[in-house]
């Protein structure tokens, strides 16, 4: 399968795998993929993803163009507001750490705009050259990267279709960490295992926050806010913790005496 998915323990990985093509996306990637991410969203066994490609060339190319511009050309190929691929509509509220390597360009730069912890290695090449074709990144991107970091950093980025080297798009708030290539996906795969390890109550009451209350003028955004904090503190997870909590501050307070 061109799309991978496994789990273990509450992290699931999900894997772009077609390195003789760099991992360009045909259609039926986009629709597995949309589909991969459909299946960890309801299964309640995962709490953390990491997104990666399979080789050593590159996380992914993007589209594969031949099959995709006439596709949209004919409207046969749907990004509009329901777009599980590019994680539009999805209300998908689980934690994607991304692990990019090699070329990261036009779809692939997309999709991992839709993930939440981005760790690059010295190698990645980042790029969105869809100005330099005579169309636009419409996968998410106008919408995401400008929200994401500083309008100038992302109108660079947008509109110069140049590439970008991994050190230059952690100074600009892309990416999170740049690591030697061998270490891109463990290093992923251990920020996964460690937020996994949390309250997924908590943690994706995080993200739906995050990605649910930028729009909302600023009484009904702290309203809301104030919604989703009362769901976690009367979950059992936050019971749970907070038990635990003082278990360990009576103790620390026994040995003290």
């Amino acid at each position: 399968m061109a799309i991978e998915l496994h789990c273990s323990g509450h992290v699931a990985t999900i894997r772009l795998s077609r390195p003789e093509k760099l991992n360009a996306l045909s259609l039926a990637m986009y629709e597995d993929l949309g589909k991969a991410f459909m299946t960890v969203r309801d299964d309640d066994d995962v709490r953390a993803v990491v997104l990666a490609g399979a080789g050593e060339r590159a996380f992914c190319v993007g589209a594969d163009l031949t099959e995709s511009i006439p596709a949209l050309a004919s409207d046969h190929f749907d990004i509009s507001a329901w777009d599980p691929a590019h994680l539009k509509g999805l209300k998908f509220y689980k934690p994607i750490v991304c692990a990019v390597h090699g070329l990261c360009i036009g779809g692939g730069f997309e999709i991992m705009l839709a993930t939440d912890i981005r760790i690059a290695s010295t190698d990645a090449v980042f790029q969105l050259p869809e100005p330099t074709l005579g169309f636009v990144p419409a996968g998410g991107t106008l919408v995401r990267l400008v929200r994401q970091i500083g309008y100038a950093h992302a109108m660079e980025i947008l509109l110069s279709g140049r590439r970008f080297r991994a050190d230059e798009m952690a100074a600009k708030g892309v990416v999170n960490q740049v690591v030697a290539p061998d270490q891109v996906e463990p290093l992923a795969q251990e920020i996964a295992a460690q937020i996994a390890a949390f309250s997924p109550t908590a943690i994706q009451t995080i993200k739906e926050a995050v990605l649910t209350l930028q729009d909302l003028p600023l009484d009904e955004a702290f309203a809301e806010e104030a919604r989703l904090g009362h769901r976690t503190f009367t979950s059992d997870d936050a019971k749970r913790g907070l038990q635990a909590f003082a278990e360990r501050s009576a103790n620390s307070s026994g040995r003290q005496r």
